[in-house]
């Protein structure tokens, strides 16, 4: 026993020193020298090989939508990779269909720039900016869930749609050695273009999130990029069923900040999910919705009252069940987990919508 133990221990130790000398091997004794990567047949730069190519592209200033950071959990970061990607990695496959994979397409997360690369890239993707801003105001929404004021400085406006996201950057500290970026909704009311807002729920261990949280305060200087984004209000006089929980709080925000500015009569039903009483906020912003924008009701549930609470209890989707038997005819918004996302379809499309009228970005 106790030897079959210690072989299972030394093949295990044998393995880790292998992978890091892999690892090693890739990033130190592998030289690829210097790279170039073309973008759509007329634009070229060139960059040290080894780096990743969505790396390489934010270091020309060229930024890909990424909502995980490079972790290759969002699906985000295709790119068509027309020369010198390498072979499909597994990380990459439960993301691509069979028309991207014949059509080239990558996450540009996974390639790495170990040589020439050609690429073709949306041509609005090089109207995306970075900017410079000032952190405004920092408000404590719940226990782990705080709104960011951001001014813009340089530039000093953005115009986005309502529903679209940014790429917040967290820079180098002594929880991580690089930069990475995350993405976040805009909560903000559009019509303010010299600012934006953003609300940002703590992951426990996470990079971005514990900067936020733990290292920076008002007045502090941060960077973000966008918009990015193809969640929004589409064109029609549909009812509007909305859907979300903690931060997934931020697009609906700036979806009702849009529907109020325009006068936008659709009837519309936000179910706003929550474990925890505690775990509710913006009650009082919600009700100057209801009183300002036609048509509109909120309906906040709780799915373990730890106090008194009259509200809808359970879980969201039961309370969207309930409420709304038959919504034959509307469209639904979305924002929350996968998890959450896909229990929200499954109710939604026995309560009558179609999946083509049902939107949402899945953030992980």
């Amino acid at each position: 026993m106790v030897m079959s133990v210690l072989t299972i221990l030394a093949v295990s130790a044998i393995g880790a020193a292998l992978a890091a000398l892999l690892v090693v091997a890739d990033r130190v004794i592998a030289n690829y020298g210097e790279c170039t990567v073309t973008i759509n047949k007329d634009k070229s730069f060139a960059v040290k090989g080894g780096c990743s190519l969505l790396e390489a592209l934010v270091g020309e200033k060229i930024f890909i939508p990424s909502a995980c950071g490079g972790r290759a959990t969002c699906g985000y970061c295709k790119v068509k990779v027309l020369d010198g990607a390498g072979p499909l990695l597994p990380t990459e496959e439960p993301y691509l269909s069979p028309d991207e994979r014949k059509d080239n397409v990558r996450l540009s997360c996974q390639v790495k720039v170990r040589n020439d690369l050609a690429i073709q890239i949306p041509e609005e993707l090089f109207n995306v900016q970075e900017f410079s801003c000032t952190i405004e105001k920092i408000t404590q929404l719940t226990h782990d869930i705080r709104e960011f004021r951001f001014k813009l400085d340089q530039p000093d406006s953005i115009s986005y749609t309502p529903g679209q996201y940014v790429q917040l950057l967290s820079p180098a500290y002594e929880k991580s050695s690089e930069e990475v970026y995350r993405a976040y909704s805009v909560s903000s009311d559009p019509s303010n273009k010299g600012a934006l807002e953003l609300i940002v729920r703590l992951v426990p261990g996470g990079i971005c999130t514990t900067y936020y949280f733990d290292y920076v305060k008002e007045g502090d200087q941060v960077k973000l990029n966008g918009p990015y984004g193809e969640f929004r209000l589409s064109d029609t006089d549909a009812p509007i069923i909305m859907i979300a929980g903690g931060s997934g709080m931020a697009p609906m925000k700036c979806l009702l900040h849009q529907m109020k500015n325009n006068r936008i009569a659709r009837k519309a039903t936000y179910f706003f999910g929550a474990n925890k009483v505690s775990e509710l906020f913006m009650l009082e912003t919600m009700k100057e919705f209801e009183q300002s924008v036609p048509d509109f009701k909120f309906v906040p549930v709780v799915a373990q009252p730890e106090t008194d609470w009259d509200g809808d209890t359970g879980l969201v989707t039961e309370a969207v069940a309930r409420h709304c038997p038959d919504l034959n005819g509307y469209e639904a918004y979305l924002c929350g987990s996968p998890g959450m996302i896909d229990a929200c379809i499954a109710v939604l499309t026995k309560t009558g919508i179609p999946e083509e009228n049902i939107y949402f970005d899945k953030f992980s």
